[in-house]
């Protein structure tokens, strides 16, 4: 076994783990066992570079190097084209660490946990066959909206940085089922994440939330929904500010209400634009509608039929009759078409 003493081995599969190894290891294996390996583990090592002889296992499938002191992955990786799973967990990378041309590589699995990222590396944004993306334990002050166009991600986990916002790009990604953004500074959600249809997990828990935009509700496929260890407020915030609505969407307001007739024909692109994006007041007893102006109400649902969790709302004004009392221990808060049934959410975890 060239050496490697203890090392285990099968078709296929090369456990070289606990060895001891350093950088100039590999290139000590036979050219026959490099051929022949398509997994590879290389974890709990002394190795603090990825050697350039690892391009020398050409039908490499998956690669482990987690927990070494891995600080630079060589180029030479890039040239691993059947690579679909690069495990690297508990090392010392950073952005600067990966090749440029890492976003070439045909992943579908990359596992970055545990290292000492402060923001996504743009070539992982690039990996567009990617199904999972891990992050988890770095750095990362935020999410960046280039996340979008990782349209194959399935699982993204964030959990254990520093974000503090939610992009609504991420709301672009049609096959997202798992994203775990617990463990950060997030003080809300945005209400796009409504978008995501094939969510089936979000664990939030250990975050700075207060509420959560009424939206959530739409995520029919969600069965897990994590918010322990969130500030989630237990009554109405009365100190809310109300923004008195500006002549122009007076006038938005009065169109809409009316149902006046407009075309490009009678009015400006810009105000056409305007009208279109006006929004329905959520009141049943209210036909009005509001553009940039509006109150903001917490109302508490019922989820599971055992806890309240207190969803955001908007009213087109003050006068406006909320359908709910602000009140959590009212009657009247948890409206049967807002409340969320057990066999929904299959698991409601807040403390």
């Amino acid at each position: 076994m060239e050496g490697f003493e203890g090392a285990s081995s099968a078709e296929g599969f090369f456990d070289l783990s606990r060895m001891n190894l350093n950088n100039q290891s590999l290139d000590t294996i036979s050219e026959k066992r490099r051929k022949d390996t398509r997994q590879l583990y290389l974890g709990y090592n002394r190795m603090t570079i990825l050697p350039a002889s690892i391009c020398l296992f050409s039908n490499l499938e998956f690669l482990d190097i987690s927990n070494n002191t891995v600080s630079v992955i060589c180029e030479d990786i890039t040239r691993l084209t059947k690579l679909k799973t690069l495990i690297a967990k508990n090392n010392r990378l950073t952005e600067f660490s990966l090749p440029k041309e890492f976003g070439s590589l045909q992943l579908e699995v990359l596992n970055l946990s545990g290292n000492r990222f402060e923001e996504v590396p743009s070539q992982c944004l690039q990996l567009l066959r990617l199904q999972s993306l891990s992050l988890g334990g770095n750095r990362l002050k935020s999410i960046p909206a280039e996340i979008e166009s990782l349209t194959s991600l399935e699982l993204l986990y964030l959990g254990g940085n520093q974000i503090s916002s939610i992009p609504a790009e991420l709301a672009n990604l049609p096959f997202l089922s798992y994203l775990v953004l617990c463990d950060n500074r997030i003080q809300s959600v945005p209400p796009t994440l409504n978008r995501l249809h094939s969510l089936r997990s979000l664990s939030l828990h250990n975050n700075l939330l207060t509420y959560l935009p009424r939206e959530i509700l739409s995520l029919v496929q969600l069965q897990e929904l994590s918010l322990r260890g969130n500030p989630l407020v237990v009554r109405f915030i009365k100190d809310m500010t109300y923004d008195p609505p500006s002549l122009l969407e007076l006038a938005g307001r009065t169109v809409k209400s009316r149902n006046l007739l407009y075309s490009h024909k009678d009015l400006p692109s810009h105000l056409v634009n305007y009208l279109d994006m006006a929004s329905k007041c959520p009141n049943p007893k209210c036909a009005g509608v509001y553009f940039d102006s509006c109150v903001r109400h917490i109302k508490f649902v019922d989820f599971c039929g055992k806890y309240r969790l207190p969803l955001m709302h908007y009213l087109c004004s003050p006068e406006c009759t909320s359908p709910c009392s602000s009140n959590p221990q009212s009657d009247a808060d948890s409206d049967d078409d807002n409340s969320v049934p057990a066999d929904r959410l299959q698991r409601v975890l807040l403390g």
